[in-house]
C-alpha cells in the first residue's frame, strides 16, 4: 500500500481527522488552516516549489525550525504564537506518522522540536476612569460608531473571547427575564452568561436598528458578514488610541480585545467575586488560569501590606484604655 502523497494527506487531515474524526470547532480548524497557510508559503519561498508540488520528505526538521524562526523575526510572533503553531504541525505530523510510517525518522525529529518557554506578563485592565474614556468615543450619529459601543459594552461586561464575540448572532441573547448571552467557547463547552440592565438597554436599541432575526450576525460587518478578528483589533486600538489624548494612563498600555476580557475579570475581582465563580463567567478550564489576575491585582496586595507589621516596627502590648473614658467614647 502507497501512503498518499503530502496534497491528499494533509486535506485527509482536514476533513477526516479534525472535522470528521475530533469534530473540531471551527475557531481550531481556522487555526490549523492558517499556520498551514503561512507553513507553505514559507516554504514554497524556501524552496521553490509550489505548495502543491511540495513531498512529505520536504518537510524536514530544518525547514520547519525555520519556519517557526521566521515567525518571530518577519512576523514578530510572541513566543505563545510560535508555540500555537508548532502544537498545530505537531498535531500533523502525529497523523503523518500512521498514514506515512516510511516518514517516521523524519516525522520523529519534527515531533521533537519543543514549544519555547516565555516570561509571564502581568496581564493588562482598564480602570474605570480608561473604561469611560473608551465607550464614550463611538459616535452615536453614525451606524458604525452605535455597533462599536453596543460592542465595547457587551465585551467590557461579559467577558467574552474575541471568536465568541465575533460569532453571537441575535438568537444567541435572552433579553427579558434573566437577560443572558449564552456561547459556545473553548473545547466545546457552552456558557450563559448574564447581563447588566445597562447592557440590555443598549443590545435592544442596537437590535431594533438592525431588524430582529435569531440567525443575524450581532455585530455584523458593513457588508452584512460576520466581522473578522482583524477588524475588531483594528477598531479596539482606534478607540483606545484617541481615547489616550484625554485619559494619559491610556497611553503606557496596549490596549487588545483580550484586555477588556482581563478587565471583566478584574471588574469581578475586586468586586469580591470568588475565584471559582470568575472561572465559570469566562470559561476557563482551570482555577489556575484565573490566578493571574491575582497576581495583576495590586489594591488586593496593598490590602494585604496594611495587616502586616513594618520591619523594624517597635513591638508594644495592648494596654486598655481608661474605663470612664472608654464609657463616655462608646455612648
Amino acid at each position: 500500500m502507497t501512503s498518499p502523497q503530502f496534497p491528499a494527506l494533509l486535506e485527509a487531515f482536514f476533513t477526516d481527522r479534525l472535522i470528521s474524526q475530533r469534530r473540531a470547532s471551527p475557531h481550531t480548524v481556522a487555526s490549523y488552516r492558517d499556520t498551514f497557510r503561512l507553513l507553505l508559503q514559507f516554504a514554497q519561498k524556501d524552496l521553490g516549489k509550489p505548495p502543491s508540488s511540495l513531498t512529505m520528505a520536504d518537510l524536514t526538521v530544518t525547514l520547519v525550525g525555520a519556519f517557526l524562526n521566521d515567525l518571530e523575526k518577519s512576523r514578530a510572533n510572541a513566543s505563545r504564537s510560535r508555540n500555537v503553531r508548532l502544537s498545530a504541525i505537531r498535531s500533523f505530523f502525529r497523523y503523518a506518522a500512521l498514514e506515512c510510517p516510511e516518514h517516521a525518522g523524519q516525522i520523529q525529529r519534527v515531533l521533537a522540536i519543543p514549544p519555547k518557554r516565555y516570561s509571564r506578563r502581568i496581564v493588562d485592565f482598564l480602570t474605570k476612569a480608561e473604561i469611560d474614556a473608551l465607550v464614550v468615543l463611538p459616535d452615536q450619529a453614525t451606524w458604525l460608531g452605535r455597533r462599536d459601543r453596543v460592542l465595547l459594552l457587551l465585551a467590557l461586561q461579559t467577558g467574552l473571547r474575541l471568536s465568541e464575540i465575533t460569532s453571537l448572532r441575535q438568537g444567541n441573547l435572552e433579553l427579558g427575564r434573566g437577560a443572558h448571552v449564552r456561547c459556545e467557547g473553548k473545547g466545546r463547552k457552552q456558557r450563559c452568561t448574564p447581563l447588566t440592565r445597562t447592557t440590555v438597554r443598549a443590545v435592544r436599541s442596537w437590535i431594533k436598528e438592525q431588524g430582529s432575526g435569531e440567525s443575524k450576525v450581532l455585530f455584523p460587518s458593513l457588508r452584512g458578514g460576520q466581522l473578522s478578528p482583524d477588524s475588531v483589533q483594528h477598531l479596539v486600538s482606534k478607540y483606545a488610541s484617541a481615547a489616550a489624548k484625554t485619559c494619559t494612563t491610556l497611553r503606557k498600555k496596549r490596549i487588545t480585545p483580550h484586555v477588556l476580557r482581563h478587565t471583566t475579570a478584574m471588574e469581578l475581582l475586586q468586586s469580591g467575586v470568588d475565584r471559582s465563580v470568575i472561572a465559570l463567567w469566562l470559561g476557563h478550564e482551570s482555577l489556575e488560569t484565573t490566578q493571574i489576575y491575582l497576581d495583576a491585582n495590586l489594591a488586593l496586595k496593598e490590602e494585604a501590606l496594611k495587616k502586616t507589621r513594618p520591619v523594624g516596627a517597635k513591638v508594644g502590648r495592648y494596654k486598655p484604655g481608661d474605663q470612664l473614658l472608654n464609657f463616655l467614647k462608646n455612648l
